[in-house]
Order: C-alpha cells, then sequence, then structure tokens
C-alpha cells in the first residue's frame, strides 16, 4: 500500500517536494502533467503555488489533486528522513 503524503512544498520549474508517511522525500515534476485538461490550470497565476496536504495527497482546488500513488511510484528519491508527523522514526540514507 503506498503511504500517505504528510508534507508538500512547491518548487521551482513544477516541481514539487513531497514528505511521505513512511519518512521518504520524493520530488515530483509536474511539467508534462501540465498539460492534460485536469492540471492545465496550475499553468495559471499563482494557483501552482497553492498546493497542500489533504486527506493524505497534494491538492490545489476542490477539483485538482493527484494521486499518492503516482507521487511515490513516479517521484525521485531524495533521501529517507525523520519525521516528526510520522508515527516511525527514520534515519537517513
Amino acid at each position: 500500500m503506498t503511504p500517505d503524503v504528510v508534507k508538500v512544498n512547491v518548487l521551482e520549474d513544477y516541481k514539487i517536494q513531497v514528505l511521505f508517511e513512511n519518512g521518504e522525500l520524493k520530488v515530483f515534476e509536474m511539467m508534462h502533467y501540465l498539460d492534460y485538461p485536469a492540471f492545465s490550470d496550475l499553468r495559471h497565476g499563482d494557483l501552482f503555488k497553492c498546493a497542500k496536504v489533504l486527506n493524505g495527497t497534494v491538492v490545489w482546488t476542490d477539483s485538482i489533486d493527484i494521486s499518492p500513488d503516482t507521487l511515490y511510484l513516479k517521484g525521485q528519491m531524495l533521501e529517507t528522513v525523520s519525521c516528526p508527523l510520522c508515527s516511525v522514526e527514520y534515519s537517513k540514507s
């Protein structure tokens, strides 16, 4: 089962940094997803910068979100961290 997202940070160039409940920290590139109608509004104004965590995934509006499975499986691993929001402590690898 895919771990839930517990924190998101918006980066430059339509990337987000995502911390999962298991302590894994990944970067996910959204650029090519913005060509899909479901995500195209994220190109306009500062909407992309409004990313937040809701119910274990990343959302921007009531109608724009992305699956935690996609974030986890296609995100680039940065490290495993000690996560104060997680129930278990993890060490950096």
